[in-house]
């Protein structure tokens, strides 16, 4: 019975999406050209290099000596492995949804136990702080930058903190010489005898192939999701109401970035509410880098509900505490 809904829904959804494709054609490819602007713009330049650099660093099994100036910090701190370190960095820098692939790739090359990975999955893959300081801030209208920097950054690293010590607290070997299974103690010496036998011009070869495959899947995402604003501009239509557009709210649930646009500084707590879970279109981007694995995307949503949660916390205590500096 579930299945039949299920397929019914699908193929209602469907249907209305091909009518509106039909009868609105300007705004079709409006929206269609739009998300292929904002996958060249801005995910090619901002992703694909350091796609191809984190490749050829997991296939010559370089990730830990990249790291190794942050371990003296937050290996304390979070009782974590250099490829967790390397996770970290990759994912609070590069943003979504970098911090996936790289857990992906280090799981599938041994070097990260799927404890750890999703341990890693479940804050360390947002948006990314260049995206989020030179897009987001002025396209809200703040001027002020490091409350919001710590609302979107500091919490993750705190939650990441917090399910370290208490959901995870056994999910990492971080020692020097640790204790590791028998099945994934072989993974990691396969992978690393097959890293001591591949060239840099093999690993940049089929880095580059990898990336580029990874970047146009993430480009079908943006376009097709980026379609589906036809659904609140057909049904919500905000610009014949007033206040608050709600067709741009939920543009931006689907697919953030147009939904930013869309918004403006018209309603910035909405915006800044929103980023932590991403919409949907980075929670399917996230699912493309992860779907060969065992990694289960449920409890990555989860996690993302929790600290979207947080978020409106943190920013209650603000308007609370200092309601004189509140979005500016």
């Amino acid at each position: 019975m579930e299945n039949k809904n299920k397929i019914f829904i699908l193929s209602s959804l469907s249907l209305i999406l091909i009518c509106l494709l039909l009868t609105h054609p300007q705004d079709s490819l409006t929206l269609s050209l739009s998300g292929l602007q904002l996958w060249l713009n801005k995910m090619i330049p901002a992703l694909l290099p350091f796609m191809i650099l984190s490749g050829i660093m997991v296939r010559l099994n370089l990730t830990e000596h990249f790291v190794k100036l942050l371990s003296p910090i937050l290996t304390p701190l979070l009782q974590i492995n250099l490829n967790g370190i390397y996770v970290m960095v990759m994912g609070f820098l590069c943003g979504f949804p970098m911090g996936a692939k790289v857990i992906a790739d280090l799981y599938s090359a041994g070097r990260l136990s799927k404890k750890e990975a999703s341990f890693l999955l479940s804050f360390c893959n947002s948006i990314g702080p260049v995206y989020f300081v030179s897009f987001v801030l002025p396209t809200l209208g703040l001027s002020r930058k490091l409350p919001y920097i710590l609302g979107m950054y500091a919490l993750p690293f705190c939650y990441g903190i917090f399910l370290r010590y208490t959901l995870y607290r056994s999910a990492f070997s971080y020692s020097i010489h640790p204790r590791l299974p028998d099945h994934r103690l072989k993974k990691i010496l396969s992978a690393a005898e097959a890293s001591a036998r591949i060239s840099l011009l093999d690993a940049l070869d089929d880095s580059i192939l990898s990336g580029l495959y990874s970047i146009a899947k993430l480009g079908g995402y943006m376009i097709l999701f980026n379609i589906l604003n036809l659904l609140p501009q057909a049904f919500l239509p905000g610009h014949h109401r007033a206040g608050p557009d709600p067709g741009a709210a939920v543009g931006c649930f689907l697919e953030i970035t147009g939904g930013i646009s869309r918004i403006g500084d018209s309603s910035p707590l909405t915006v800044l509410l929103l980023l932590p879970f991403g919409g949907l279109s980075c929670i399917a981007q996230t699912y493309s880098m992860i779907k060969n694995t065992d990694l289960s995307l449920q409890h990555y949503i989860l996690h993302k509900i929790v600290l979207t949660g947080l978020t409106g916390l943190y920013y209650f205590l603000w308007y609370l505490l200092f309601p004189s500096t509140f979005l500016l």
